[in-house]
């Protein structure tokens, strides 16, 4: 791209006829300058550069570039001289908002016109920076904002915004950096304020320990406490072994006597044969059908051994030794619990007469049929073991049966007896009895 300066060069050659060659500028001539060539219009298409713009004139003389900026010829003109640098553009004024300012107040003008700067002679100095003011710890009263121009501010319209107290800093530096990093140690627990009267004085030595003393319990209050305590683990402990006694004794009384009845079984089919049974050896099983009771019988009445191991224990043990189910006569005395320890006899009063019992041996099935009951007996009266009960309405020899048992439920103050007589004497090989199979 070519300069105005070689094109007037040229131009003007052309026109003086082949006379000498025409001044020209200094720069190439296929640079553009902003400040001499004059500014494109329309785009790329230019008054200076169409072809039906007219040679300018050889007779015009070629300006060369002044050390100043030179500004082209064109429809708006150089612009005026101004002092400041801010030649080319006006100061453009700042976004205002009218909700800025009160609606009574005009908004400002936008600034227009040159920027000039302040002389520095005339200027102030700049004020050093005023000292850090200590802690606030007074209420700091706000005027509410008044109408433009007023200078004085009603104190009734002022209002105390609430004080903001700065503690002081307090440890070094190493202190200062854990306690913000949330690791340094806890603040010590305030000091106990002194103690005071209700008239607001404060107390003396002695009468601060005077009221200290009074603030402690009583002898009364801590031996009523320390009652009350032992009263509730009492509670607790009595919970627990009645839970033991009615559940517990029950579920390990089923389980021991289980074993047993499976042991007596078993026995049985090894072919043992029968003798002299030991001290709670079990040795029969009996069924109750009327009360779905099966408990295997053991040779004594050890509570220990037999009675709180959920069996029946078999009378023979020194003056109370009483017969065998297979003796031809006699009386076939048995005791169990009531309550606790699987309880196999705590509904034997529901009996009836003509309700059956079963006593199953290795060598027979033995059916006693139910014929009296004597609700309450004094635990010292064994003549209702004897081979001819007494009070069991039975005259003259025979094989009978006796259940005994505590009464009143839960209680072992009296007994209760329950007779029954011999019915059915069946062995094994001929199979179950009707009572059985029923």
């Amino acid at each position: 791209m070519r300069g105005r300066g070689g094109r007037r060069a040229l131009g003007g050659a052309r026109a003086g006829g082949g006379q000498g060659r025409g001044v020209t500028s200094a720069r190439p001539e296929h640079e553009y300058d902003p400040l001499t060539d004059p500014l494109p219009q329309g785009g790329h298409e230019s008054p200076w550069f169409r072809s039906d713009n007219p040679a300018p004139e050889a007779s015009a003389p070629v300006q060369e570039p002044a050390s100043g900026p030179v500004y082209p010829p064109g429809p708006m003109g150089a612009p005026e001289p101004v002092a400041a640098p801010q030649e080319w553009y006006e100061p453009v004024p700042p976004p205002y908002q009218q909700d800025w300012y009160p609606a009574h107040e005009p908004m400002p003008e936008p600034m227009s016109g040159p920027v000039t700067t302040a002389d520095p002679s005339t200027t102030a100095p700049i004020p050093a920076p005023a000292p850090i003011p200590a802690p606030i710890s007074e209420p700091i009263s706000v005027a509410e904002p008044t109408a433009a121009g007023d200078s004085t501010a009603d104190p009734a319209s002022t209002r105390a915004l609430p004080a903001v107290v700065v503690p002081p800093a307090t440890g070094g530096r190493a202190e200062r950096r854990k306690a913000a990093k949330g690791k340094g140690r806890a603040a010590p627990a305030p000091a106990a304020a002194p103690a005071t009267a209700p008239d607001g004085r404060r107390l003396t030595r002695a009468e601060a320990r005077r009221a200290a003393k009074a603030r402690k319990d009583s002898p009364a209050v801590i031996a009523s406490r320390v009652l009350g305590e032992a009263f509730i683990t009492l509670g607790v402990v009595m919970l627990l072994f009645v839970t033991y006694q009615l559940w517990w004794t029950n579920v390990r009384a089923h389980q021991e006597a289980g074993s047993a009845t499976k042991k007596i079984t078993q026995d049985w089919a090894d072919g043992r044969k029968p003798g002299t049974f030991a001290p709670g050896q079990g040795f029969a099983i009996m069924h109750i059908p009327k009360l779905d009771i099966v408990a295997p019988v053991a040779q004594g009445t050890s509570k220990a051994k037999v009675l709180d191991k959920g069996m029946i224990g078999h009378y023979d043990e020194g003056g109370l030794k009483t017969a065998m189910p297979s003796d031809p006569t006699g009386n076939f005395a048995v005791a169990a619990h009531r309550n606790t320890h699987g309880e196999p006899f705590r509904y034997i009063n529901r009996l009836k007469a003509g309700d059956k019992v079963v006593v199953e041996t290795q060598e027979a099935y033995y059916t006693y049929e139910i014929t009296s009951e004597l609700p309450q007996t004094p635990p010292s009266n064994v003549s209702v073991l004897k081979p001819i009960p007494v009070g069991s309405g039975f005259t003259k020899p025979g094989r009978y049966l006796t259940l005994t048992t505590c009464t009143p439920e839960f209680t072992s103050t009296y007994r209760l007896i329950v007779w029954g007589k011999m019915v059915d004497d069946r062995p094994r090989s001929k199979g179950k009895p009707d009572a059985l199979v029923g």
